[in-house]
């Protein structure tokens, strides 16, 4: 991990948003102690899990429930309710 004072940092701070962006992480420093960390933010997301696990919920629902009902059978149901 890349140490950084703060000056340089604050002065820096825009490319080294974008060194982060790309992986990298830095300590920052204040008088030769460590401050503080500036690394890549992890927020668990990952579009391709979630697509994954709500597929996975789908073929679930449809075997607990059944395929999922159109709009043209509720009507017909409907209709025939009515006779």
């Amino acid at each position: 991990m890349i140490e950084i004072g703060a000056f340089e940092a604050k002065t820096h701070f825009s490319k080294l948003l974008d060194r982060a962006r790309r992986g990298e992480e830095f300590v920052i420093t204040h008088r030769g102690e460590a401050v503080a960390r500036l690394a890549p933010l992890d927020d668990g997301r990952n579009e391709t899990t979630a697509r994954t696990a709500f597929e996975r919920l789908r073929r679930r629902a449809v075997d607990l429930v059944g395929p999922p009902i159109s709009t043209a059978v509720v009507l017909d149901w409907k209709a025939a309710g009515r006779r």
